[in-house]
């Protein structure tokens, strides 16, 4: 087995942003085509997106957005570079949100994660994401074809047959929720089987060290990716354990929540996600999720940039005296001063009253010079506090709750 799924892995930097220059302007243009971007791409010059710098010019496309032109025009809201009938499959995800699926070679790009997991031809695969309705069982099915692996596809739930299945087919690795193994191998262990699984492919949920560890003990080994159903795979741990590293048909950044502006690197943020999959072209998709840019390359020789992974959602809208006060307000009120280099938004109580409390990195330390700012922009009055530059958490949050709802 090759110590790469392919050479785009471990290419030069120079190397990739050439191949970026080339395939995102036509990937813009394939966007501008389609009735779904409507006016928000109107006026960009695609020659001239060819970085992900440039990116930053172009607006954030948001679910909230996907949901409200999904309901205008079913089942994919005008963004899908195909009809609905040249997909091999529809998807429902909660929301609901539609996606669509190919069955062209790793469609989703499964298959990067799949061979850093070290799963490869002679592997049978017990894959244990759902094949109903949503995506994800698919996803894995299309990424184990693409490595070459044989598919038990067992869904969820039904215990006691997995573990039957599991020895009696010779399982030797393992995809899904990374909770969900460890009650297969428990089972497995109640009904006397002895099972040959020593890989893990998983996602879907927090894979909590101690559960690695003991996964470990028993010589699985286990790393996790970073995947939507809109997306397919964002980014995937390598043996290495450093970190995720993006996949080669995405390009991500890290932004303000809120905003489509990119943080400085290291900084916690969003993350914005632009596919160059020409099927459904989504640019710099908003998935929601929180996380940083991790500085150098993977030891694994993937040269790719990396991300922490998984570190919270970016959505914090907090409802503060009956009023809810949102990302982009937050986001709004630092535009307003030059000098204001962060702003948090803090709620707490007051016996039965809420209060709020923003905290502003500023060198001006005059309180009254952004109190109309704060409540232009919050549409509430709080107390302000200025802060030192650098002092507030580099978490990702703009807005914390504080309030005790016991």
């Amino acid at each position: 087995m090759s110590e790469f799924f392919d050479d785009l892995e471990c290419r030069s930097k120079d190397a990739r942003d050439g191949a970026i220059a080339d395939a995102l302007p036509a990937q813009i243009a394939r966007a501008q085509a389609l009735p779904g971007y409507g006016d928000t791409l109107e006026g960009v010059d695609a020659v001239k997106i060819t970085s992900v710098a440039d990116l930053a010019s172009l607006p954030v496309l948001r679910k909230s957005d996907l949901v409200a032109a999904q309901e205008k025009s079913a089942p994919f809201g005008g963004l899908s570079g195909r009809e609905t009938n040249q997909y091999a499959h529809i998807f429902q995800s909660p929301g609901p949100i539609y996606e669509p699926g190919g069955d062209a070679p790793d469609w989703w790009r499964m298959g990067r994660f799949l061979h850093a997991c070290g799963i490869g031809k002679t592997d049978i695969v017990q894959n244990c994401f759902s094949y109903h309705l949503t995506p994800a069982g698919m996803m894995f099915e299309n990424g184990a074809r693409a490595v070459g692996a044989t598919v038990l596809p067992a869904g969820t739930g039904q215990t006691e047959l997995q573990a039957r299945a599991a020895a009696d087919i010779g399982v030797t690795s393992y995809a899904g929720t990374p909770d969900f193994l460890k009650v297969i191998l428990d089972k497995a262990d109640a009904m006397g089987l002895s099972l040959d699984i020593t890989k893990a492919a998983v996602g879907g949920g927090a894979l909590f060290p101690a559960l690695r560890q003991e996964y470990a003990d028993r010589g699985i080994a286990c790393l996790q990716c970073y995947a939507t159903a809109d997306l397919g795979n964002i980014a995937y741990e390598s043996a290495a354990q450093e970190g995720m590293i993006v996949d080669e048909g995405v390009i991500l950044e890290i932004v303000t929540p809120g905003t489509g502006n990119p943080v400085a690197p290291g900084e916690v943020g969003e993350v914005v996600v632009t596919t160059l999959n020409p099927d459904y072209p989504l640019i710099r998709f908003a998935t929601g999720d929180l996380s940083a840019l991790m500085p150098g390359l993977s030891p694994c020789g993937r040269t790719n940039i990396r991300i922490k992974g998984w570190m919270g959602r970016a959505d914090q809208t907090t409802k503060i005296k009956g009023m809810f006060v949102r990302p982009e307000q937050v986001a709004a009120l630092v535009s307003r001063h030059d000098e204001i280099t962060r702003a948090r938004v803090i709620a707490t109580r007051e016996g039965a009253r809420d209060v709020m409390l923003v905290q502003i990195e500023s060198d001006c330390d005059d309180t009254a010079r952004y109190a109309g700012s704060v409540t232009e922009a919050l549409k509430l009055n709080g107390r302000i506090e200025i802060v030192a530059k650098g002092s507030l958490p580099n978490d990702g949050k703009v807005i914390e709750d504080q309030r005790n709802y016991d």
